[in-house]
């Protein structure tokens, strides 16, 4: 029990170090390069934090847990959203978004997202196929983000702050980042899972909060991060780009190797809460151009109720 506290605690520790680190090196690429805070955000940054959700739900798929390998992408998803998302947003709502880089990924997270959800009610699970087109969607995204970065470039005050910022430096501090968030985030769901069971808790209950939110605290990390340094659309960016990864790889990735079967309640209880916290978000600020703190306070609500319920 101790060890799994001391490991715990360097989990933690490594996560926000990692975090604090990673936003500064990938604010910095973004400056050099002229690209959207936003852009890097839901590119590199969540790239870099949806690590951990896709080697967790690989192993778990490998390892015959098909309810941790969808359980902690969906509730990943939730836990981006609800509880990360309505956080910064109850702390600081974001008074100018940018527009045009959050809209074209909010319909691609949605499409994708109704299509699983039809998917997984009509067939019951993600089969090889289902894997290997949520894969080719992951190319076409990535292409997607290349192609627009040029439109979505970056101010000329950004550009003036570039400076003397060296990419290779700025890429190895992001890459070292990363492995330190991986780390830090498997040795916290690990030992959170020896504590959880425990308690008895269910291989689903465990997936959908103690995993996911494990699995999610590098989005936490740079999120907060991002808003305590004055980079909000960072944050916003890694959470709307960290929710499509989840889709794309943290499903198609053990979905095309082997295929996982989807619970019922999965289908019925954390897909459409998914689709609804997103709503909740990214809906009236596509509308306002802007967030607010209701927004946020709502998030965190629904994400309270999700996780008593679950242990109900």
């Amino acid at each position: 029990m101790l060890q799994a506290i001391i490991l715990f605690a360097v989990g933690l520790v490594l996560i926000c170090l990692g975090g604090d680190r990673l936003v500064d090196a990938a604010v910095a690429i973004a400056k050099k390069l002229g690209i959207p805070q936003i852009v890097v955000g839901a590119t590199i940054v969540s790239l870099g934090t949806t690590l951990p959700e896709i080697l967790v739900s690989t192993t778990a798929a490998f390892d015959g847990s098909a309810a941790i390998a969808a359980g902690n992408a969906f509730g990943s998803v939730i836990c981006n959203t609800a509880l990360i998302a309505g956080l910064t947003q109850t702390i600081r709502p974001a008074k100018k978004v940018e527009y045009a880089s959050l809209s074209w990924r909010s319909l691609f997270f949605f499409a994708t997202i109704i299509g699983m959800e039809i998917i997984g009610y009509v067939t019951g699970n993600y089969g090889h196929i289902t894997g290997i087109v949520l894969l080719l969607l992951f190319v076409v995204y990535a292409y997607l983000n290349v192609i627009r970065s040029s439109s979505e470039g970056g101010s000329e005050e950004e550009e003036e702050k570039a400076g003397e910022i060296s990419i290779p430096k700025e890429l190895l501090k992001l890459a070292v980042c990363a492995v330190c968030l991986f780390i830090g985030a498997n040795l916290l769901v690990n030992n959170g899972i020896i504590l959880a069971e425990a308690i008895g808790v269910p291989e689903r209950v465990i997936a959908v909060t103690f995993i996911a939110l494990g699995t999610s605290l590098p989005e936490l990390m740079t999120s907060v991060m991002s808003l305590i340094k004055g980079y909000g659309n960072v944050g916003l960016g890694n959470v709307l780009g960290a929710n499509i990864l989840n889709l794309l790889l943290v499903i198609g990735i053990p979905s095309a190797i082997q295929g996982i079967p989807v619970e019922r309640s999965t289908v019925l209880v954390d897909i459409p809460l998914a689709i609804l916290v997103m709503v909740v978000l990214f809906v009236p600020i596509l509308i306002r151009k802007k967030s607010s703190r209701v927004q946020g306070v709502l998030l965190l609500a629904i994400y309270g109720i999700y996780c008593v319920a679950s242990f109900v």
